[in-house]
């Protein structure tokens, strides 16, 4: 997928204005934001298991080499085979090779953000497979050639009239709108053929367990377990982080993440797959690969700000949190990874000079770090963020911020450290506002602070100090 970061201030204007995308993502805290407050509510150990499960995250990806390696090792026992890719393309051309080897004619594909970020299914339809995504949510998507809007809900921005639209040819304006199981079963009478001529499947991952070399997959829709079992050939693609040591830990791991994500104490479907069918196993894949990607993921483990990303484990919890989220929506953020944990990504990962708006689009209200299950600390990276962005950090092709803005700052910087170039830059800020204030503020500022009356009034700087007032109120006394 092809990253447009750099629009991040055009699609949030369009989106902003956008009444019923608005009213679809409120549904967004109506539903899941409250539901995971209620679920975190019913837990006694809440806490506990969110500093339990940073703590596993942070010590996995202290050590992630010894554990891929693990992880490694145990897929092959269990009858697998495991790539490690170094980029998206890379990954890419490993499974497009594997499919035309095995002669491959249909591939289905669960829900996985990391097949979005290759661009997986696109490339395959390109190259004449039959490549139909089976996660309601993702195919609503796929038909309407669009990406996915929310890590969770995919298609969360559409409304029942658009989805209908896109599943039923003969559906035009003026029809009754169905409702959403209705929507379901036209989806189901779509995809059940696709499932029975489906020779490929490829999955994400949600959990890695290094210890067994299992994949986990939490769904609440069916296909997650079809997709795992019906096709003869089963590729996962997974992110190098997503990577637990132990059962054990994933006990834990589950009991955040779905009451986090969803509000639900258990999602519907809970499936482990330890490679291929057995002998003795009546179902299951004929062959099955791992794919392990970096994809830039080496350049967060190697900073040491910005490597507690890697902790996040795909819930949305900070998504439904963000105020700002929840008004400009998924694809402002112009890449996979959408809200204020992909605001922290997709710069790495894409290049922060074209995505340097993102760190930029947070009220730092601290929601997102209050709801992260694994307790990342996503407005100290924003901060850090903001802070390359402008000086440029070790890289100067980071910065971002003209020699303008750099000036108007160190002017305004220089301003606020003496008490005299203080009460003298406010005496001339009175003056030159002056004109152009109206009973004490300003409704259309000039250049450089015209941004500050877009969209508020601006109260006009005081006549005089605080501190003249009160001495002149004194009588002249100190």
């Amino acid at each position: 997928m092809k990253p447009l970061t750099i629009n991040f201030r055009s699609k949030a204007a369009l989106t902003l204005a956008d009444a019923q995308i608005q009213q679809s993502i409120e549904h967004v805290y109506t539903g899941f934001f409250k539901g995971r407050l209620t679920a975190a509510g019913n837990t006694p150990d809440w806490e506990h298991l969110r500093t339990k499960g940073k703590a596993i995250k942070d010590h996995t990806i202290a050590h992630l080499d010894y554990y891929l390696g693990v992880l490694a090792d145990n897929v092959e026992k269990n009858g697998g085979t495991v790539f490690f890719a170094d980029d998206a393309e890379e990954a890419r051309r490993h499974i497009i090779d594997l499919a035309h080897k095995r002669k491959i004619k249909t591939v289905i594909k669960s829900k996985s953000m990391v097949s979005e970020e290759m661009g997986l299914a696109e490339a395959m339809n390109d190259e004449g497979f039959e490549t139909v995504e089976t996660d309601l949510g993702e195919y609503i998507i796929q038909l309407a050639n669009e990406t996915p809007y929310h890590l969770i809900a995919p298609a969360i921005h559409k409304s029942r009239a658009d989805v209908a639209k896109l599943l039923d040819d003969n559906y035009k304006d003026g029809d009754r709108v169905p409702d959403a199981t209705e929507l379901t079963l036209l989806a189901r009478e779509k995809l059940r053929g696709v499932f029975e001529r489906a020779d490929m499947s490829v999955t994400g991952v949600n959990f890695a367990v290094a210890e067994s070399g299992s994949i986990v997959l939490v769904t609440n829709e069916g296909n997650g377990r079809m997709s795992t079992t019906v096709p003869r050939v089963h590729v996962a693609v997974m992110g190098m982080e997503k990577i637990i040591p132990s059962i054990q830990d994933l006990s834990t791991m589950l009991r955040i993440l779905i009451r986090s994500a969803t509000g639900q104490r258990i999602s519907t479907y809970v499936t482990m797959v330890n490679g291929k069918r057995k002998p003795d196993e009546e179902e299951g894949p004929e062959e099955f690969h791992l794919v392990i990607m970096n994809n830039g993921r080496q350049k967060l483990l190697e900073d040491p700000l910005m490597r507690e990303s890697l902790n996040c484990i795909r819930c949305g919890a900070c998504l439904n949190a963000c105020p700002v989220y929840r008004k400009v929506g998924g694809h402002a953020y112009g890449w996979v990874y959408p809200g204020p944990i992909g605001a922290i990504v997709s710069p790495v990962l894409t290049g922060l000079k074209d995505a340097s708006n993102l760190p930029s689009a947070s009220s730092l209200c601290g929601a997102c770090h209050d709801a992260c299950p694994v307790k990342i600390n996503i407005p100290r990276m924003l901060l850090e963020l903001r802070y390359r962005t402008a000086e440029g950090s070790a890289d100067e092709n980071e910065r971002t911020s003209s020699a303008k803005e750099r000036g108007i700052w160190k002017a305004w910087r220089m301003g606020m450290m003496g008490r005299k170039r203080f009460d003298i830059g406010s005496r001339i800020a009175s003056i030159v506002m002056k004109p152009l204030s109206r009973n004490g503020w300003l409704k259309k500022a000039p250049p450089p602070i015209s941004g500050w009356t877009s969209t508020r009034d601006f109260p006009a700087i005081a006549k005089s100090s605080l501190k003249s007032r009160l001495k002149k109120r004194s009588g002249g006394s100190k």
